[in-house]
């Protein structure tokens, strides 16, 4: 199963790409929609709002009034939070029934209008966010719905800002053109990354890739603290940090994030492997060592290793004993790299030339094997950066 959320400003058009998904074959759990059902007549949840708002919230045949509730939340943020505080863990809830119900293979879109504010993108395994500029939301929600044009402004300025929802987004669907072109965008998104994305996560496999060196993305980080988010929460909030070049600003990379998660022990980190797969980041069999960089005890180097199963973000996940050497020379390393520009400039040469000679490989095994002899020589350079107290 592959857990979608789906969010975007009000007037964004993101009902017509949740009606796109389900004519391709999601399941849709509508969070609005849901916000309605648990305050239908005789619902725990109705009658808990009429307790905190008083029957003036009810209409003449005993249903909720909603623009009544509406005049009395939208301005008061003490109203508004006691509202939330009766209708999202009901919303919640059903939410969790509605997609455990789902079939194993099912790509499921989690439709919340407040993913953003409420900081729930954690617990997908993609956010898409829909986007259209402000003035053409306004002439939406004014022409297509008959709001009050302030009133649209108000609703539209009360909501996350575009900034706080690109740093949400791993999708961003632009939907500022005609229909058909967000529709278009939708289509490919659906073959190309959600129908192998859920087969990944439910096969627990991911898709190899050959070393190509990119030059340095600016997004990078923030792609890593929205995967981090993913890893933290399905490792119960144990230390992430982002590693490898990546993790480097300015040097040239493969396009892949690494990450280490850090344990107490790797009977832990058995213990987290199908809480990982399930998060989309399978275990991947065969490495469960990184090659010793002294000469003590090679066991104190063993670790797991985990793959993101997006097929559109590669992604490689260390598992090791926190505080441990192998924990220990990836942060030394990632530090020494970002301090030391002839370092920087010299690892690069050598990505570069390894990409090269291993293009028409499937995957970047041979390619970090043949680092190694490079990185064992920068022991010692490391070890003397760290002692002449450059990197504290």
């Amino acid at each position: 199963m592959l857990r979608v959320g789906l969010s975007g400003g009000i007037g964004s058009g993101k009902s017509t790409v949740a009606a796109r998904l389900v004519e391709h074959g999601a399941v849709l759990v509508d969070a609005d929609l849901l916000a309605r059902e648990v305050v239908e007549p005789g619902t725990e949840g109705l009658a808990e709002v009429v307790a905190a708002f008083g029957d003036g919230v009810l209409g003449a045949g005993g249903a909720l009034d909603r623009a009544a509730l509406a005049a009395k939340v939208f301005s008061d943020d003490e109203a508004r939070r006691t509202l939330n505080g009766i209708i999202h863990p009901k919303v919640g809830a059903r939410a969790a029934e509605l997609i455990a119900a789902a079939p194993p293979d099912a790509i499921v879109v989690h439709d919340v209008p407040l993913l953003v504010e409420n900081g729930l993108m954690p617990a997908y395994h993609l956010v898409l966010i829909v986007h259209a500029d402000v003035e053409q939301r306004v002439a939406r929600l004014v022409g297509g719905r008959g709001m009050d044009e302030r009133d649209a402004r108000n609703r539209i300025a009360a909501q996350a800002d575009d900034a706080r929802r690109r740093a949400a987004a791993d999708v961003w669907l632009d939907n500022t053109g005609t229909p058909d072109q967000v529709l278009a965008r939708v289509d490919a998104l659906w073959v190309d990354r959600l129908v192998p994305y859920e087969a990944n996560v439910r096969l627990r496999r991911y898709t190899p890739t050959p070393p190509r060196v990119v030059p340095y993305d600016a997004t990078w980080p923030a792609q890593a603290e929205r995967i981090a988010a993913r890893i933290r929460l399905a490792a119960g909030q144990r230390r992430v940090e982002h590693i490898g070049s990546t993790a480097v600003p300015g040097l040239a990379a493969k396009d892949v994030l690494d990450f280490q998660l850090g344990v107490d022990s790797l009977e832990t980190a058995d213990a987290l492997a199908d809480a990982l797969a399930e998060a989309g980041f399978p275990r991947l069999d065969g490495i469960d060592t990184d090659t010793p960089k002294d000469d003590g005890d090679p066991r104190r180097w063993r670790k797991r290793v985990h793959v993101g199963a997006d097929p559109a973000r590669r992604v490689n996940l260390h598992v090791r004993v926190e505080g441990g050497p192998a924990w220990e020379w990836a942060l030394r390393f990632r530090d020494w790299l970002r301090a030391d520009a002839a370092a920087r400039q010299e690892y690069q040469e050598l990505k570069q030339e390894l990409a090269e000679r291993f293009a028409d490989h499937e995957s970047a095994f041979a390619y970090g094997d043949a680092k190694e002899p490079w990185m064992s020589a920068a022991v010692a350079r490391v070890e003397a950066f760290y002692q002449d107290g450059q990197v504290s």
